[in-house]
């Protein structure tokens, strides 16, 4: 009898430890299947021909129908939303979007209805995938729910409702696990799926970034969103002008379209590279990173970086009332101290992101400190595996007394 699954995924950092866990989904369902001596079918579970369908899915008895995008389609899912329509950033994002956010969230519960899952798997996007889990909670769906909401940064009280409405909560960060114990919550660390991806793009050779001269790189990750890139690109078009020296590049994400970011370089000395973000790290010698997921990437390559944030005068002034944590980087929180330097609002300007930027790029005990630090920041968060031990779990779990 073939397994059905639900995942819903709201960003594209989602959508990328999505596409991994799919991919290693169908892993194991082809486990178990060898495992079980089951006869495998010859169809692709998504009713495409099996030369267009990806390997991993050509013969399991497994299928994955999801709110996601590109790399969780690319690994097998049936993706019936891509995340571009659901991301909204900061709090009047929020509001202005309100309809259209309740609307998503009636279609979807509509469509797992439909769709009748085994189970459903949450990927982060708490304020959305909360909503899916009370919902399917009281349906009687098992939730699992990879990579927490940061509740321990605001809205503490959320997690009165996951302790209610999710099944198994998988955490990616080391300091989860006793936080969630503190409110009486068993849940499993099963460490960061950002080191899956990385060691994955380790094994494929390093090709040279457009228009390499031989100058040193400084990476620009301005954001993953319009409203980001609107504040953060014309700070990095500034800075690029003062180091003639260096060659800046640009990591675009591969949903934003390439007029925003032309519009914002305009003859800036910037290149921009688009979809091979972790080309453009591993040839970086330092970087300038917007507050998200990319500082933590940035940091596991082992790059030296400077992490900006600048939000609405409405949005800071909210935030400063909700959130509870004394850093907004990822790596300073993980590390429980500052490794790197973090610039918002009114520090954020062109003189302090360059003259920050200058200790980066000099050889010294500034910059050597900072290397140390980012390399016991993986010790920390441990091996790769994090996709395939989810996979296995979830996998378990809904063969418990089969």
């Amino acid at each position: 009898m073939g397994k059905r699954l639900y995942i819903i995924a709201g960003e594209a950092s989602g959508d990328l430890h999505g596409g991994n866990l799919v991919r290693e989904l169908f892993n194991v369902s082809n486990e178990y299947l060898v495992a079980s001596g089951e006869s495998a079918s010859s169809s692709s579970p998504l009713g495409v021909s099996e030369a267009d369908s990806p390997l991993a899915t050509r013969h399991s008895k497994l299928r994955i129908r999801a709110w996601g995008g590109d790399r969780m389609a690319a690994a097998g899912a049936e993706v019936v939303k891509h995340y571009r329509e659901l991301a909204f950033m900061g709090f009047t994002q929020v509001v202005m979007n309100l309809r259209t956010i309740l609307r998503n969230i009636e279609t979807c519960k509509k469509d797992i209805e439909a769709f009748r899952p085994d189970a459903l798997i949450l990927i982060d996007y708490p304020g959305f995938n909360l909503r899916i889990a009370e919902w399917a909670h009281a349906k009687g769906i098992p939730v699992y729910y990879y990579i927490s909401p940061q509740v321990w940064a605001w809205k503490k009280g959320r997690v009165h409702t996951i302790k209610k409405v999710v099944d198994r909560m998988y955490v990616i960060l080391p300091f989860e696990k006793p936080w969630y114990a503190n409110y009486g919550m068993d849940v499993d660390f099963v460490g960061h799926p950002l080191l899956d991806a990385i060691e994955q793009e380790g094994r494929s050779p390093l090709t040279a970034l457009p228009g390499d001269d031989g100058r040193p790189v400084v990476a620009l990750l301005p954001g993953s969103r319009r409203q980001e890139i609107a504040r953060m690109l014309p700070l990095m078009v500034a800075i690029s002008r003062r180091f003639p020296q260096h060659r800046f590049v640009l990591a675009a994400a591969p949903a934003v379209p390439d007029e925003v970011y032309a519009q914002g370089i305009g003859d800036a000395p910037i290149t921009v590279v688009k979809d091979r973000t972790y080309d453009v790290l591993r040839s970086a010698r330092a970087a300038l990173v917007t507050s998200g997921t990319a500082t933590l990437e940035t940091a596991l390559f082992g790059v030296p970086e400077v992490v900006c944030y600048s939000g609405s005068a409405f949005n800071v002034w909210i935030a400063k009332r909700l959130v509870d944590i004394r850093f907004i980087s990822l790596v300073n929180l993980i590390m429980d101290r500052e490794v790197v330097r973090e610039l918002i609002q009114s520090d954020l300007t062109v003189e302090n992101l360059s003259a920050e930027l200058d200790r980066l790029l000099q050889e010294g005990p500034y910059r050597s400190r900072m290397q140390g630090d980012l390399r016991e920041l993986q010790q920390r968060l441990g091996g790769p595996g994090a996709s395939a031990r989810v996979a296995s779990a979830v996998w378990k779990s809904l063969h418990a007394g089969a």
